[in-house]
């Protein structure tokens, strides 16, 4: 199965431009805050959403447009959530139609999000404005202006595409995310567009999309926060010639799927590392568990514990913490049986085997757990299962970036 990263992110499969230009929503002039993407044709598309009770109007909008599993454009702004909002679905619903005029196809196939501060009033009148333009600057090689234009508290940009082979077709899926804070399992504060030129049927795509997501994007957590706006949708032209995947199942299928869990989990990953002042990316890997829910509800809830962030912060081999998130997580485990190791490119040190201390080098863990990313290695000895989650460690930073937000 040969699954390699490429360059082009969303634009890296056939029939997809992208672009992203300053509207006028960030007082940041200098900051681009509306995106777009489009594909030449029409489109199979799929999507997942926040488990968030408190949802933003695009979505609502953007679940009605892909009832019939169809789309051909996305516009997302950020800097305004456009979240409990009066008007919201209204705003939605005019950033649809501009959408929609400029690039000459119906509001019904356009996908909307918005990312930014919850509770203000998004004025639509500067992304109708902007869009005309922005469509018309649209280009193969757009992708990283889109997924700048995405951004808010983020300090990198996620942009990625992988190729395989499907039908002896070369397929490629490509995509931009954005998030940072308010990242938390089953769907964070994040927003992710991917798009794929393999032909896929809009029930495959949606199944091979949910697997993903579960795997990769609800395996998170900065935070703790489940943000209201998250929405992970995908695109698929069929420009790749290959025979159409109309059954979850299959050679085939496997492959795409594989490809598309790659492409998620690089991304969950860049999620992770570039969570709110993270100075690491934190992996944890539980294995040995009784089934798989057992093990993600582990991974994270030792992931998610801000007492084990904040030890990592701090590059203390504090397994303790580990041990105290495993016990009160909810997964199914005999303590007396766990062992535990920190990993990084430093090395690897146990510090835990059968639920008690071991002895071992401090010196070598602190320069183990300085590394800018860092795996936390879990054996449960209850099966045979395993997952892994993505977070960061807790930093003074995080407190500022969030104590100013609106700001």
């Amino acid at each position: 199965m040969a699954i390699q990263f490429v360059e082009g992110g969303a634009t890296a499969a056939q029939g997809f431009t992208a672009g992203g230009i300053h509207c006028g929503i960030r007082k940041n002039k200098s900051k681009p805050d509306l995106a777009m993407i489009f594909s030449s044709v029409p489109c199979a598309a799929a999507a997942v959403y926040t488990q968030n009770l408190v949802k933003g109007a695009p979505i609502l909008v953007t679940k009605e447009h892909l009832k019939d599993g169809a789309a051909r454009a996305v516009i997302v702004n950020s800097g305004n959530a456009n979240t409990c909002n009066a008007d919201g679905v209204e705003t939605a619903g005019k950033m649809c139609a501009a959408a929609a005029k400029a690039l000459h196809i119906d509001e019904n196939d356009v996908i909307v999000a918005s990312t930014g501060v919850i509770g203000v009033p998004l004025p639509v009148e500067p992304i109708e404005n902007a869009v005309p333009q922005l469509s018309s600057r649209l280009s193969k090689d757009g992708s990283l202006e889109a997924a700048k234009a995405i951004m808010t508290t983020d300090t990198v940009m996620k942009n990625l595409a992988v190729e395989c082979t499907l039908g002896g077709k070369t397929v490629k899926i490509g995509g931009i995310a954005k998030g940072s804070g308010m990242i938390h399992p089953n769907m964070g504060t994040m927003l992710c567009f991917l798009t794929t030129d393999a032909a896929v049927s809009a029930s495959v795509l949606n199944t091979a999309l949910h697997t993903a997501v579960d795997q990769s994007f609800n395996m998170v957590s900065v935070d703790g926060d489940t943000s209201t706006n998250d929405t992970c949708a995908l695109m698929a032209s069929g420009l790749a010639g290959n025979p159409e995947l109309t059954k979850a199942e299959g050679e085939d299928y496997e492959i795409f799927a594989e490809a598309l869990l790659q492409l998620c989990t690089a991304l969950a990953r860049m999620l992770a590392k570039d969570g709110e002042g993270a100075s690491r990316l934190l992996t944890c890997t539980v294995t040995g568990a009784k089934d798989e829910k057992n093990a993600k509800t582990a991974a994270k809830g030792i992931i998610q514990s801000s007492l084990f962030k904040a030890a990592m912060f701090g590059a203390d081999a504090n397994w303790g913490r580990v041990l105290c998130a495993l016990g009160y997580c909810g997964a199914e485990t005999d303590v007396a049986k766990v062992g535990v190791s920190f990993s990084s490119r430093a090395g690897q040190i146990k510090v835990c085997e059968n639920g008690a201390g071991v002895e071992f080098s401090e010196e070598l863990a602190k320069k183990i757990l300085t590394e800018d990313e860092v795996t936390i290695l879990v054996e449960l000895g209850d099966g045979s299962a395993q997952a892994t989650a993505f977070g960061c460690d807790l930093t003074y930073d995080y407190v500022k970036i969030n104590g100013d937000y609106r700001s």
